[in-house]
């Protein structure tokens, strides 16, 4: 099969270069590097004196290693235990050790407990609870917990990256949490994956710290979820990206459409949390598509769109579906970048529904309806996009544009990072029309570069790359 990026107005174009002018630490001096590149007869707009076309990042073959690992059948079989339990309404019973919300939470926490013990320590499970008062869909005080596995990274431990997939379920009415709500899709299949990646990664020693959560309270109005947002904001945690895997167990559509390998990536543009100073010049600027959720976005499709995860990703400009809501709008709130995947093809007779047959369609979320080997494909696309954060440096920082000059050129600078893993910075851009970086340079290990491109006619981004060949999302540059 043929891999590829799915978003609308991409542009596959050949890289053309010259020479790269750039500053170092001198405050004024200007050097120039000439570089040779094969000319090229069909050059995209905007022409480009510098930069090569812009290559996925690989994985290596550890990270190879790793995704042939994850397993269908354990996802599976996750997915029939969580349905097992009848319902995981966050309402249901908490005590009973057969049934409800309770036997689902204690289950996740011994399976995570068990992979842990392979983990050389690296690795704690722990339960985060609170007491929800009678609010939105909450009736009466009840306890939401959600299940985490931390595993602490071994040399930038300060750095998070955060995965979850949300455990209770649900039937047609929210409030009903007595009638069976077997949630394989929605989203026991989000559970599973993360499950998955918790025992493959605790064999493993992640540069970063990884937290995999099963989280709870989401279909009553993403309680859980913000909460766990608000924690690790309130402690001022470091979350440079989460993901956030919910209803991604299916291939086929309501019309019986199969897309089996694809996964969309939904990834917000401006938002109301951002300080309306930033929002507004964010809009002058053209910076609409270049946010913190979209760059990560594009990582992920850069790191995961491959024949090792065997997907393509479909980048949605939306924080979500029209009427839904997710996992990652809490921490988006909190002001970390966050993604939503969610199958392609959604078949709404298997969500939110009471089970039954009603003229000849079986209505309810049946693990029957369920595609394993689809969800361990998007478990590849998660892991890939996991490692590949932490194991990169971590983002540039303070990345701005110098627009005090009417001329062609551009002047980027940014803070010089002290990760031991940092190499140099990549600057890439593209066409303002284009979904995804097209071109890139690597500067060195600088903090600041003049490009003889104009900054008025294409989108740039500032980014990190490691000794071991891995590379951060890019930076947005805001005027200085």
């Amino acid at each position: 099969m043929r891999f590829s990026i799915l978003a609308f107005g991409l542009m596959f174009v050949t890289a053309c270069a010259n020479e790269l002018v750039y500053e170092r630490d001198l405050p004024d001096p200007i050097a120039a590097n000439s570089n040779s590149y094969t000319d090229c007869a069909n050059a995209a707009w905007p022409p480009s004196e510098v930069g090569v076309e812009l290559k996925p990042q690989a994985p290596d073959n550890e990270l190879k290693n790793m995704l042939k690992e994850v397993n269908a059948a354990n996802i599976e079989a996750s997915i029939k235990k969580l349905v097992s339990f009848g319902t995981r309404h966050t309402l249901s019973n908490q005590t009973d050790p057969k049934r409800g919300i309770g036997a689902a939470r204690d289950w996740l926490e011994s399976e995570m407990k068990k992979y842990a013990k392979s983990s050389e320590g690296r690795s704690n499970v722990a339960i985060q609870s609170y007491v929800q008062g009678v609010a939105s869909r909450i009736p009466f005080p009840v306890t939401i917990s959600n299940v985490l596995t931390t595993i602490k990274g071994s040399t930038d431990p300060s750095r998070v990256y955060v995965i979850t997939g949300h455990y209770d379920s649900r039937v047609t009415d929210v409030l009903d949490y007595t009638s069976d709500a077997p949630g394989a899709n929605d989203d026991a299949s989000g559970v599973a994956l993360v499950l998955e990646l918790a025992r493959i990664l605790a064999t493993r020693q992640p540069s970063s710290t990884i937290i995999l959560g099963a989280v709870a309270g989401e279909e009553q109005s993403l309680y859980g979820s913000t909460y766990l947002a608000q924690t690790l904001k309130n402690s001022s945690t470091n979350v440079e990206g989460m993901l956030n895997n919910d209803i991604i167990g299916s291939s086929t559509g309501d019309r019986g459409q199969k897309d089996p390998y694809t996964i969309r990536a939904f990834a917000q543009g401006p938002s109301t949390n951002e300080a309306a100073a930033k929002a507004a010049q964010r809009l002058t600027i053209g910076g609409e598509n270049d946010t913190p959720a979209r760059e990560l976005a594009r990582f992920s499709v850069e790191v995961a769109a491959n024949e090792a995860t065997g997907m393509n990703i479909a980048i949605i400009y939306r924080l979500d579906r029209f009427l839904r809501g997710g996992d990652h709008t809490g921490f988006l709130a909190a002001g970390y970048p966050a993604i939503r995947y969610t199958e392609p093809n959604e078949n709404f007779a298997h969500q939110h529904q009471n089970i039954r047959i009603e003229n000849g369609t079986q209505y309810g979320d049946l693990a029957e309806f369920v595609d394993f080997k689809y969800v361990a494909r998007v478990g590849k696309v998660n892991l890939a996009t996991l490692w590949s954060l932490s194991e990169a440096p971590g983002q540039a920082r303070n990345v701005t544009v110098n627009t005090a000059a009417l001329d062609n050129y551009t002047r980027l600078s940014w803070l010089l990072g002290t990760d031991t893993n940092l190499k140099s910075y990549e600057v890439v851009w593209r066409a303002t029309t284009a979904p995804l970086w097209t071109h890139s340079y690597d500067v060195g290990l600088v903090d600041k570069v003049t490009l003889p491109l104009s900054k008025d006619n294409v989108i740039f981004g500032v980014r990190a790359v490691g000794k071991n060949g891995y590379k951060s999302p890019a930076v947005y540059p805001f005027p200085a």
